[in-house]
């Protein structure tokens, strides 16, 4: 029998959208298409595990291409219209030394999935003001076609253009 260690400070802790970033990237032409959303909120409670819960505004999607953004938040992509934040939950966040684990459940366009989440803490560090900081470094994996995006366009092999699996990749900083 394991036991779980909680590593992470009890409390409630509130996102520093400052210093914090969601991004995803996908398999695109050969190469990876990155990107992010500019406007998230989160908020992490700890006890014996933690809660995450946390918002991404559609529109605030951030790439390198005004054009492909606006792709983006078409019904071809996110549905900004119709669906304007993505969410996130996961209760029973495990805390075992630097390691972050745990399940959760994320909604795009209305559809909702179990999403596995893992990756690593750090904390509480005290800021350059006194002000405690937990950062959690999260990544997940999940089927774009899951949630209904599907848009796609086959290159001259036949292949794919652009792959199902994208990678979420939550820089988080906390502060209390």
């Amino acid at each position: 029998m394991s036991t779980t260690t909680t590593d992470a400070p009890a409390g409630t802790w509130q996102l520093d959208p400052v210093h914090s970033t969601v991004g995803f990237e996908v398999a695109y032409l050969g190469g990876r298409f990155k990107g992010q959303f500019r406007e998230v909120e989160a908020t992490l409670e700890v006890a014996e595990t933690g809660t995450l819960t946390g918002t991404a505004t559609v529109a605030s999607v951030d790439v390198k291409d005004e054009n492909l953004a606006a792709h983006l938040q078409s019904p071809d992509f996110f549905d900004a219209e119709r669906h304007p934040r993505i969410a996130f939950r996961a209760t029973g966040l495990r805390f075992d030394g630097e390691q972050v684990t745990g399940q959760g459940e994320i909604t795009i366009k209305g559809e909702t999935k179990p999403l596995e989440v893992a990756g690593t803490h750090v904390g509480p560090i005290q800021d350059a003001y006194g002000n405690d900081r937990v950062r959690i470094t999260l990544n997940a994996t999940l089927d774009r076609t899951d949630f209904g995006v599907d848009w796609n366009t086959p290159l001259p092999s036949g292949e794919p253009a652009l792959a199902n699996e994208v990678a979420i990749v939550g820089e988080l900083i906390f502060k209390a």
